[in-house]
């Protein structure tokens, strides 16, 4: 869903709030809450795609991946709220990681070594590295999921 598909879906919801007998009193409140509700579905219909457990098996390479989705920063106020609260889930989770995990991760993922490169330069065996990022990934999904879940009530 991009941000044309979110205002058309607001919109929509609006011409049925307006035949609705009752006026809406804070229509820009009410708005930006229907907005909301709308990307949170979109997050949770990505939250399905990256937890597949069928689509991810026998695929190492989707098991090492986070594979978190943002928001773009110019999809609009709704966007960027959300964004700030993923984005803030995430390095409190990252932050709960052992240090071992964590800087796994980082120099993977952020940094952009590849795993054969942090274990010359480590002196860590390549298995033991490919674990540590495994457990990492694991952890930050169980914790992004949660965010998720708060984002839907």
């Amino acid at each position: 869903m991009d941000a044309e598909d979110l205002l058309q879906d607001v919109l929509e919801e609006l011409v049925e709030a307006y035949r609705l007998p009752e006026p809406l009193e804070q229509a820009s409140a009410w708005l930006f809450r229907v907005a909301r509700n709308r990307l949170i579905d979109r997050f949770r219909k990505n939250k399905r795609r990256m937890q597949d457990p069928q689509g991810a098996a026998g695929n190492s390479d989707q098991e090492n991946r986070l594979e978190l989705e943002l928001p773009a920063l110019d999809q609009g106020p709704e966007a960027l709220y959300a964004r700030s609260i993923v984005l803030e889930a995430l390095q409190r989770a990252l932050d709960e990681l052992p240090p071992e995990q964590r800087d796994v991760f980082v120099e993977h993922e952020l940094e952009g070594s590849s795993f054969k490169h942090m274990a010359e330069k480590s002196g860590i065996p390549l298995n033991t590295l490919l674990a540590r990022k495994r457990s990492a990934i694991l952890h930050l999904r169980r914790r992004m999921q949660t965010v998720y879940d708060g984002l839907e009530t």
